[in-house]
């Protein structure tokens, strides 16, 4: 849903619009490589055979329901197009399970907002479903939030929900499949509108702060994502003890993949991560990345995790704590005080700061693609995940830094400024 965001600005130059074209989804047909039996040896709760449990329906591309529902499930099943991903090894995460003998406690809650992104529902849903299978469905939730499709990802998400409560239970399975909240609808109101939907995702935790307080938030964008890419950002995270670690996320560009959330990232000294002269909005200097900061340029060649100001690049995971606290919300500008103008996920991250968790973290090597065919192409370019962890055993720790003075403010690509950090907010 939020894959195509940001692109509401009125200045765009050619390449811009070509990458915006190229997020519409395309399909990998491969088989899969992670079994159910691996799924079962995971975790004590068997794949079921006889799915789905309810009436299945007929959608628009042809295929039924039950024909995504199994996608999903089912790892090896391979009757609908998936990203290939890799086998991997799993020793790596094995103490991100959380003991059986703890109190139930949620400690990992997976969000989503979702719209017309029917062909990513079996790559992107059934990573998560491996992944709480994984991590221990007992201890994980998810919500979804669904924005009024009409490809039939409404009518797939109708009928995994009695899946997953099985999986779950009920109590720890939130779908929202109706809601009024319109972005497009209303000049000037995207990113309010779009705060609206992630707050609407995350007010499962609000409602029961206790059971959430310990948990990750793992927030995911309408990506091709695999069960270790999950897995990785949350690793990070604990390992980096970091309050907030994203993914690097791509599309397809001239002369190879070039990175997609320059609207909401800034690296550690407040500037974009590529150049984009505002004389021209050009991306033609999109391959050149962290041009002037050489600390986090290094630790990227390296495919090691950096610290920025703020990023979301398609997947991040993120402390629960300051949002079941009521202390930091998405939002959107604070337009009385004469704000930057920015999207709601940069203000995340700004306010992140300044309630004092300001460790967030770019993993570069989690690279994500906005369809099938753009996580396959961004990762046979930048790399599996998998691959890139086995490459780097040792891995050095993040030497925090406090915030830059100055961010850079970019309402729109030709409209760019310095701005202190924490305006709006002193």
């Amino acid at each position: 849903m939020t894959g195509r965001r940001f692109r509401t600005l009125t200045q765009l130059s050619t390449i811009s619009l070509v990458i915006l074209t190229l997020l519409l989804c395309r399909s990998y047909v491969a088989s899969q490589l992670y079994t159910t039996a691996d799924l079962d040896k995971a975790h004590d709760k068997p794949v079921e055979e006889n799915l789905p449990h309810i009436e299945p329906k007929t959608l628009p591309d042809g295929n039924s329901t039950t024909t995504y529902i199994q996608a999903i499930l089912k790892p090896d099943n391979n009757q609908l197009p998936k990203l290939v991903c890799p086998r991997p090894d799993l020793s790596r995460y094995e103490y991100l399970k959380a003991p059986k003998v703890t109190e139930s406690r949620i400690q990992y809650f997976f969000a989503l907002n979702l719209r017309e992104c029917l062909q990513l529902l079996p790559r992107l849903l059934g990573s998560i479903v491996q992944t709480i299978r994984f991590l221990g469905p007992e201890h994980c939730a998810i919500s979804i939030v669904e924005g009024n499709s009409a490809d039939g990802t409404s009518e797939v998400l109708a009928a995994l929900q009695p899946e997953l409560d099985r999986l779950l239970g009920a109590q720890q399975v939130h779908f929202v499949l109706e809601n009024g909240i319109r972005p497009l609808e209303g000049e000037g109101m995207r990113f309010k509108k779009l705060a609206e939907l992630r707050n609407l995702a995350l007010q499962p935790m609000l409602d029961n702060p206790e059971q959430h307080k310990d948990a990750t938030v793992v927030f995911i964008n309408d990506v091709s994502i695999c069960l270790d890419d999950i897995l990785e950002l949350i690793h990070q995270r604990r390992y980096l003890e970091a309050d907030m670690t994203c993914a690097m996320d791509w599309v397809p560009g001239a002369d190879g993949p070039i990175f997609y959330d320059s609207y909401v990232s800034r690296s550690i000294i407040g500037d974009l991560f590529f150049n984009i002269p505002p004389e021209t909005a050009s991306y033609s200097e999109a391959t050149n990345l962290f041009w002037n900061e050489p600390r986090a340029r290094e630790r990227l060649a390296a495919h090691q995790p950096f610290q920025v100001f703020s990023c979301w690049n398609g997947a991040v995971a993120f402390t629960a704590m300051p949002v079941v606290e009521k202390k930091v919300a998405f939002r959107s500008t604070y337009e009385e005080k004469r704000e930057c103008f920015q999207a709601e996920p940069e203000l995340f991250c700004k306010d992140m700061w300044w309630q004092g968790h300001g460790r967030i973290a770019v993993v570069p090597s989690v690279n994500l693609g906005y369809s099938n065919d753009g996580s396959k192409m961004a990762k046979e370019k930048k790399g599996y995940t998998s691959d890139l962890v086995a490459k780097n055993a040792e891995q050095e720790k993040i030497d925090w830094a406090g915030p830059p003075p100055m961010v850079k403010c970019m309402p729109t690509f030709t409209d760019q400024t310095w701005r202190p950090w924490n305006e709006s907010l002193v």
